[in-house]
């Protein structure tokens, strides 16, 4: 009898073992995907983002971040860029110039692959040599420049990743940050 309850103990231990065994290998099977597209190919691909795709076209900065990077893209809404008509009193990309879009859109290119879960706050560097972002990252979540929250995060392209923000930044005329803080992202 010992023996027959000794044998079914050992047969439900070692199917728990094996269930366990495939219940882990099947999660690190289920991974996230490698990213398959480009962080332009990403924004042409999303609706949102029509007007950054307009504007990057017309600063003609499409091949730069289509390049191996690694970029971390703050890439604002179609929303942001309509609020930032409104205040600029303009109706769209059109009314702006390449050369006034290009230091806009650099500003919002960090060099690097920062994931969420690495953003500290301080000062970070741009594309932009002239201007810093000034992150605050808070129990609260991201935000950008005192005035724009980061709405979503992590969005992985082969050359970087994207964070999607609710207003575009734009850089102070002619400032450059004295010097970093050393937090950031």
């Amino acid at each position: 009898m010992k023996t027959l309850k000794l044998n079914t103990t050992l047969r439900n231990m070692m199917t728990l073992i094996v269930v366990l065994t495939f219940s882990f290998s099947s999660t690190m099977a289920k991974s996230p995907a490698k990213a398959t597209k480009t962080i332009v190919e990403i924004a042409v691909s999303n609706d949102d983002f029509s007007i950054l795709v307009e504007a990057l076209s017309k600063a003609e900065l499409v091949d730069a971040l289509s390049a191996d990077g690694p970029f971390t893209v703050f890439a604002p809404t179609n929303e942001a860029f309509e609020n930032l008509f409104n205040e600029l009193g303009v109706d769209g990309i059109t009314d702006l110039t390449k050369d006034q879009l290009t230091p806009i859109l650099l500003y919002h290119v960090v060099s690097g692959n920062v994931m969420a879960a690495s953003v500290k706050s301080g000062d970070v560097s741009t594309l932009n040599t002239d201007a810093q972002l000034m992150v605050n990252a808070s129990s609260k979540g991201v935000k950008i420049n005192k005035n724009s929250n980061v709405v979503s995060t992590d969005i992985m392209a082969t050359n970087g990743v994207i964070h999607v923000i609710d207003a575009v930044l734009v850089p102070a005329e002619k400032t450059k940050a004295a010097k970093s803080s050393g937090g950031g992202c």
